[in-house]
């Protein structure tokens, strides 16, 4: 770790209403997979830390689920833990879409300010405002919405003007050692990675109503010589989704798996096993024993 006195560490916090690109934020600063990404919303629901080291600084970064209107336990989790995730931080970093502001984006903006936090804010998705020049009233009109430490518009799917995010979040974070060795990216486990790659594949494969009625759990995590064995239980909410999952004569399930074994596999580098089982557990989004039992505690 550094012993530079001028060294500067801090957590921030990335928040925002669902689908405006925090995961794909961070794994682009981080310049490897972290956080799942894909198009539906909630696809984040844990808070995840990501360690990013610079000269003379360590940022770690929080990914947290997107701000939103609950409807059972598990909303309830995920909207505490973007909440929670504001008041450890150092910096809170409000991202929005820069093609459009939002009712929802007004929220997350007021949570920010309640925090006490100094507040950052992200335009992302700016390689879809045309014509770019619009961009400078979207600004004028968010320094209207509230006193920013910063304002940095980029793209994280292009890697557009990450630098001044860097630079902005260093400057703002208070002196002090780093928290994390250099070489750990994540606070997270290998077998909750494993879990939401294989929930990633779940999100891309199946229809819009299935997803948030699904949970991964990992019951086998076995490195041996010849690879990585995982066995794995994907939860459903209702019986008619378990048929759906599994597909007809098993081959939705094999996709996801195929899918999944891939993912994995170039995530470590290694050779994967994987073993599926589809189960049924009704309202298992409302039950906080099981929220606990499924690592959303």
């Amino acid at each position: 770790m550094s012993t530079d006195p001028e060294h500067r560490c801090g957590q921030v916090a990335l928040v925002g209403r669902p689908n405006v690109g925090k995961s794909s934020l961070l794994n682009r600063l981080l310049g490897q997979k972290i956080s799942i990404v894909t198009h539906k919303a909630q696809t984040t629901r844990h808070r995840i830390q990501g360690i990013h080291n610079l000269p003379g600084a360590q940022i770690v970064f929080i990914d947290t689920p997107g701000i939103h209107a609950a409807g059972n336990a598990l909303g309830r989790y995920m909207n505490q833990a973007a909440r929670g995730a504001m008041q450890d931080a150092d910096i809170v970093v409000l991202v929005t879409d820069a093609t459009r502001w939002t009712a929802q984006d007004e929220v997350v903006l007021a949570a920010a300010r309640d925090s006490g936090r100094p507040v950052g804010w992200v335009l992302n998705k700016i390689d879809r405002v045309h014509p770019r020049t619009r961009l400078l009233a979207i600004i004028a009109e968010g320094r209207e919405r509230a006193p920013f430490a910063f304002i940095v518009p980029l793209s994280a799917q292009q890697g557009d003007n990450l630098a001044s995010l860097e630079q902005e979040l260093a400057a703002h974070l208070p002196v002090g050692p780093a928290l994390f060795e250099e070489d750990i990216p994540t606070d997270r486990s290998e077998r909750f990675i494993a879990a939401e790659l294989l929930r990633e594949q779940l999100l891309l494969h199946l229809h819009e109503e299935l997803p948030y009625g699904m949970t991964v759990e990992i019951e086998r995590f076995v490195r041996t010589d010849t690879g990585l064995e995982l066995g794995a239980v994907i939860w459903v909410a209702r019986e008619s989704h378990k048929g759906m999952v599994i597909g007809k004569q098993g081959e939705q399930l094999k996709r996801i798996g195929r899918a999944a074994r891939l993912e994995i596999s170039a995530q470590w580098q290694e050779p994967v096993f994987l073993s599926l089982w589809v189960k049924v557990r009704e309202n298992w989004a409302d039950e906080p024993a099981l929220l606990t039992r499924f690592g959303y505690d």
